[in-house]
C-alpha cells in the first residue's frame, strides 16, 4: 500500500466521513444535540412546544372546516331558487295596502 498515494487520502476521508455519520446518528436516535458542519451544536426541537403546535393547528383546521361548511350553506340557501322566491313573497308583504285592495 502506497501511504501518500491518493487511495490512502481518499480512505481517511471516507473514514472520517463515515465516523462523524454514525456519530451524529448515535446522537439523533439518543435525543442529544447534533454535529454541524463546524462542530457547533443543532438543538433537537422541544417536544412539548411542537405537540402544542400541532394540538393548536388540529383546533384551527376543524375550525375552518367548520366555517367552510356553514359558508357552503349559506352559499346553498343563496344560490337556492327557492331563496328567490321567499324574497319575492317578502317584497310583497313590504308594498303599499291599496295595491292589495284592487
Amino acid at each position: 500500500m502506497n501511504w501518500g498515494g491518493p487511495e490512502f487520502v481518499i480512505a481517511i476521508i471516507a473514514l472520517s466521513t463515515g465516523g462523524w455519520l454514525v456519530n451524529n446518528w448515535i446522537r439523533a436516535r439518543h435525543g442529544y444535540a447534533l454535529e454541524d458542519e463546524w462542530s457547533g451544536k443543532t438543538e433537537r426541537p422541544d417536544h412539548a412546544a411542537a405537540a402544542r403546535l400541532a394540538e393548536e393547528n388540529a383546533a384551527l383546521r376543524a375550525r375552518v372546516e367548520a366555517l367552510e361548511g356553514r359558508a357552503a350553506v349559506l352559499e346553498t340557501i343563496v344560490t337556492d331558487t327557492g331563496y328567490a322566491t321567499a324574497a319575492q313573497i317578502e317584497s310583497l308583504r313590504t308594498l303599499p295596502q291599496e295595491v292589495h285592495a284592487r
